[in-house]
């Protein structure tokens, strides 16, 4: 049977769409590749005909998965004043939606100690990824300096992805949006 041109892309990224997502929820595991093919209905020997290895994959998936959150939270700066953009990244991030649909979220929360420990070969290929993640939310950043957005965002930033993990962990939800709320407000009162 032959297949569309376009076929091969359209197949490559689903494979990554679902392995971002998987991620995103279950950490680098997840992202098994007899996993990610079983849920795209192609054999695990079909893998390397769109990746050369598991770390393709990874890569791939983890821009994929910054680009979509990159996206929405651009999306929400853009709906407010641009002095107060970066409110708007606070509120969604922090926000009980993203705590409880981590496929949709940072991959931060999920993967910071897991991307701690890859191997070197592939953490300057991550530090490029963290850079275009940091890089696009700067403009919203406060402050008047690059200097200044640049630690504005490590400050924001950081905090941010501690809340998260933090609120996954907890139980129940009036624990959880304890935590969130009280990081939401927090952050937007000390800059």
């Amino acid at each position: 049977m032959r297949y569309r041109p376009e076929h091969k892309a359209e197949v490559h990224q689903k494979i990554v769409k679902d392995a971002s997502r998987r991620l995103r929820t279950e950490g680098m595991m997840g992202a098994a590749v007899a996993a990610v093919m079983h849920d795209t209905d192609l054999t695990h020997g079909g893998f390397y005909k769109h990746f050369e290895s598991k770390d393709d994959l990874l890569l791939e998936s983890l821009h994929e998965a910054f680009r979509e959150i990159g996206d929405t939270l651009t999306a929400a700066a853009k709906k407010s004043h641009p002095e107060i953009a970066w409110k708007a990244i606070v509120k969604t991030y922090l926000s009980t939606e993203y705590c409880d649909h981590a496929e949709r979220g940072c991959p931060l929360p999920v993967l910071a100690p897991e991307l701690a420990r890859v191997d070197k070969s592939m953490r300057g290929q991550i530090l490029s990824e963290l850079v275009n993640y940091k890089d696009r939310m700067l403009r919203f950043m406060p402050g008047r300096r690059a200097a200044d957005k640049e630690r504005a965002f490590f400050a924001i930033f950081s905090t941010m992805v501690g809340a998260v993990e933090i609120a996954r962990m907890l139980p129940d939800r009036v624990a959880q949006e304890k935590v969130l709320k009280s990081t939401r407000e927090f952050l937007l009162r000390s800059f």
